[in-house]
């Protein structure tokens, strides 16, 4: 076999090769033995690392509890624990809530509680496409929990756990990580390929990483003071001035209302509020004509539901509340799949089209996204396509609806406990201000902008990360 060679220079080394059987391990998939791979693996083991086994003290992975039964497993973030899964680890080693779901205490502390998250806890992505073995600690006075495709490896120190999230965090752990891993389209570490990972140890990665931390501290801390400018803006333009807020008090939250003034509505407290009186005469009192939300609506239509049997490991996506926020629609990281022929029934009623407004109404009410690029997935029953009329600008309308203002007035003729959902027929009243299309164009570009300037921010960060980790190789290879 030695005297074979690949002549054609042409050929990317990396993809076709020629290997010795003596070469040859337990794994007989190519991707293990990527030159590149195996070049990276020998200068790492001419350092004389420890396996990541060495510091490990105890290992778990969680459990996803049944999303079918909501009120028994799940709850709110004022009341549970937070439910860590993929989405939730970061890159630069710190955790990210934006999207985290909680489960209530009873299934933290009975189904999931060999799986419990504490402070200076080690988590790992071990499933799932994209970058392996992402890796992220836990923070001060944190409780938590993990799904199945996070694992939770107790270093009995932070600062070991930080260290070794930096080192994971970098391309080469993440290469060294995805040799590891198993399975075609969904990809897997098991225990004993996570843990024999080689680790080289150097205190001047965590001090890098550290940088890289503040770096993105600051940049996403001036991004939020941009992004939050954005709704006093658009009050002061339309011209609505909003009342003080009622201070929390038992006095504030005592009142009385008249039978008849409830009579054949809604009887919760919250509902009935003095405060969101307010908020109407503010919304009626502004520079221009109001009309109702559906005056401003040609078609709306909600997404569907497909059923988990529909649900294969890659495909198109399925676009669910969880993949969507008031700026994105995360297409690229769902975790739901379904597959070719199931898009393709699905696709003329519940493909979003360029120009549409998609907007939350079950579970997180609110998120609000104009769909800006002709992309093939379906989404969810827990989400509306919005189509506005010629004289109301799209990305205006989502503006309006993603302010505070109208996510509270949403949030208000909501129903549920656990998961809310939205009263369509209240929502298409509610009312909004019309200014002239000029003024719209001018407001809906300002805003764009402002948000332009956050995205270049968050872009700053990501630059950080490559820096960082080929500083990381140099440190550590050379």
């Amino acid at each position: 076999m030695s005297s074979y060679t690949i002549s054609n220079t042409k050929l990317n080394p990396n993809r076709v090769f020629i290997l010795q059987k003596s070469e040859i391990e337990k794994r007989l998939d190519p991707f293990y033995y990527v030159p590149e791979l195996l070049e990276l693996e020998r200068k790492v083991l001419a350092k004389q690392p420890k396996k990541l086994r060495y510091y490990v003290k105890g290992i778990a992975s969680g459990a996803t509890p049944k999303t079918a039964e909501v009120e028994k497993y799940y709850s709110d973030e004022k009341n549970g624990k937070p439910f860590l899964r993929v989405q939730n680890l970061s890159p630069t080693g710190i955790l990210e809530f934006d999207d985290c779901k909680y489960i209530n205490e009873e299934t933290h502390n009975g189904m999931l509680k060999r799986s419990q998250v504490s402070e200076g806890d080690l988590l790992v992505k071990i499933t799932g496409v994209g970058r392996m073995a992402v890796a992220s600690v836990a923070p001060e006075n944190f409780e938590g929990n993990i799904n199945q495709h996070v694992c939770i490896i107790k270093t009995g120190n932070k600062e070991i756990s930080e260290t070794l999230a930096a080192y994971l965090n970098s391309d080469i752990g993440e290469k060294l990580a995805s040799r590891r891993s198993t399975g075609g389209t969904r990809p897997a570490l098991d225990y004993p390929a996570l843990l024999s990972i080689p680790i080289i140890e150097d205190k001047r990665i965590l001090e890098i990483t550290k940088k890289v931390i503040e770096q993105k501290k600051q940049n996403e801390a001036e991004a939020e003071r941009l992004l939050s400018s954005i709704d006093n803006y658009l009050l002061g333009e339309l011209g609505i001035n909003l009342p003080e807020p009622p201070e929390n008090t038992l006095g504030n939250r005592m009142f009385t209302v008249s039978l008849k003034d409830i009579s054949g509505g809604r009887f919760d407290p919250f509902y009935n509020q003095e405060y969101f009186k307010g908020l109407f005469n503010a919304i009626n009192n502004c520079k221009y004509e109001v009309i109702s939300l559906k005056q401003a609506i040609t078609k709306l239509s909600k997404g569907t539901e497909v059923g988990s049997k529909e649900y294969v490991s890659d495909g198109f996506s399925f676009v669910r509340v969880a993949d969507m926020d008031d700026f994105n629609i995360k297409v690229n990281s769902t975790d739901k799949k379904i597959s070719a022929n199931t898009f393709h029934k699905l696709k003329k009623f519940y493909k979003p089209n360029v120009g549409e407004v998609l907007y939350t109404k079950d579970g997180t009410i609110g998120f609000c996204v104009v769909v800006e690029k002709d992309e093939d997935y379906i989404i969810s029953g827990g989400i509306l396509r919005i189509a506005t009329n010629d004289n109301f600008n799209n990305y205006l309308l989502k503006c309006l609806l993603s302010l505070n203002l109208y996510k509270q007035l949403s949030d208000r003729i909501s129903i549920g406990t656990v998961i809310k959902h939205l009263t369509l027929n209240d929502w298409l009243n509610i009312q909004i201000p019309i200014p002239p299309l000029d003024k719209q164009k001018e407001i809906a570009e300002h805003i764009s902008g402002i948000r332009e300037q956050a995205q270049k921010l968050k872009d700053k960060t990501k630059e950080a990360l490559k820096e960082a980790s080929k500083k990381i190789e140099n440190i550590l290879l050379n």
